[in-house]
């Protein structure tokens, strides 16, 4: 089984997650354009039971655009958002495709709040 080691800038914290991910998803909700200052967030859902965490980390609660909750978890050293936890989704985490550093990472395979799309970003249909 592949284990994906994920960490925030500093190393601090570091997420395994074992197997492939259940989903990876482009987002272009205000929200996770703010949360990693650039025009869209891509989270990797991976079943809550196939990932282990080890570190320190701070919490950020927020509504979602759907209106549900989503506690975001980071580094308080370097600022990271390495994870979250959607509510509405309570069986699985979403970790920060650009916490693996991974090249090869699996591509997204859909692209939600599509209506907050920059017009000059390509994304998967």
């Amino acid at each position: 089984m592949k284990i994906r080691a994920a960490s925030c800038a500093c190393g601090q914290l570091r997420l395994s997650c074992e197997g492939e991910p259940v989903s990876v998803s482009l987002c272009h909700c205000l929200e996770c354009q703010r949360r990693t200052g650039s025009t869209y967030g891509i989270a990797a859902f991976f079943p809550r039971s196939k990932i282990s965490i080890s570190g320190v980390f701070s919490d950020y609660s927020r509504p979602s655009d759907s209106g549900y909750a989503v506690m975001h978890h980071f580094c308080p050293s370097c600022g990271s958002t390495v994870f979250w936890e959607p509510t509405r989704k309570p069986d699985v985490i979403a970790v920060a495709v650009g916490a693996f550093a991974d090249p090869a990472f699996p591509a997204p395979t859909k692209s939600v709040y599509r209506e907050h799309r920059h017009p000059w970003v390509a994304a998967p249909e």
